[in-house]
């Protein structure tokens, strides 16, 4: 890894703003998008870069706003990685959003979230702690293949638990779905019976698929050469060079996850982003504090 001065940490509008603390990733997801060619990235993947003075730039930022809103992480790059172990950039932002009052939701894979327990429980209860959880296969040895280097999937419905346990909201992004790999009916099934168990508030799949373009493409098919003997070729003869690139059962799959989600009063995509970007107004006790 290696250490930048960031000129800014913060971006959006519109009551919603979202940083990336790190940038790169370790996890090693086989379909990672953020490895595409588009974000110009000039050092390796797996060099991380670390945003060294985050926590201030975020402190300036937020203690200047007039009104408080959601601080949103991890859509680029997991704050949970295996250098927060050691640097603790994340907890430290999450503090300076908890001293000005400020929203969160964070998104991860990583079960090191539950060593911020605590203070995302303070955030809840003090304005608003959203925790969103990437779940992909219910398989755990089919987990270890698609994302190799954080918890699997048993693990990350633990988490899920340990939040239910504190009342803080959680969000499960059940995407990608990968045509002829974890698109099936039992998978579907068998993570939102975890959903709801689990008493997750809603869903984000976007379409049962994934997106591949220059960058991830080749990183995603060398892995399924090496794991998949021969459905690269199956990829190439069925979807070519697409950008979208849908489960042959994506309707199927899709009334699947909106039939559960209207049974147990689950939001499904805008419906959670919109609730993830609502800060509501609160009576702060001084227990809160």
């Amino acid at each position: 890894m290696h250490f930048v001065d960031a000129k800014g940490i913060l971006n959006g509008k519109n009551g919603y703003h979202g940083m990336n603390i790190y940038r790169g990733c370790t996890h090693g997801c086989i379909y990672c998008d953020s490895r595409s060619a588009c974000y110009q990235f000039t050092h390796a993947f797996e060099d991380i870069e670390v945003k060294q003075n985050a926590p201030e730039l975020l402190e300036q930022a937020l203690k200047s706003k007039r009104s408080k809103c959601m601080i949103g992480t991890g859509s680029m790059s997991d704050p949970y990685m295996h250098c927060e172990t050691d640097l603790r950039l994340t907890r430290k932002c999450l503090e300076v959003i908890h001293k000005y009052g400020f929203g969160v939701a964070i998104q991860t894979k990583s079960d090191r979230i539950l060593e911020d327990i605590d203070l995302l429980d303070a955030i809840n209860k003090k304005a608003k702690c959203v925790v969103e959880i990437t779940l992909t296969t219910y398989d755990d040895g089919l987990c270890s293949i698609l994302e190799p280097n954080v918890c699997n999937t048993k693990r990350r419905i633990e988490v899920l638990e340990e939040m239910q346990k504190r009342d803080i909201p959680t969000i499960v992004w059940m995407t990608p779905i990968l045509p002829f790999i974890n698109d099936t009916e039992e998978n579907v099934r068998a993570i939102l019976d975890e959903c709801v168990r689990t008493g997750v508030k809603g869903i984000i799949n976007m379409g049962m698929g994934v997106t591949l373009r220059e960058g991830d493409r080749e990183y995603f098919y060398a892995a399924l050469d090496k794991h998949f003997p021969g459905l690269k070729e199956k990829y190439i003869s069925t979807f070519g060079n697409a950008y979208e690139v849908p489960s042959p059962d994506a309707a199927k799959l899709r009334k699947i996850l909106k039939d559960t989600c209207r049974q147990h009063d689950m939001m499904i995509d805008d419906e959670c982003f919109r609730y993830m970007n609502d800060l509501p107004d609160k009576q702060i006790s001084i227990f809160d504090l």
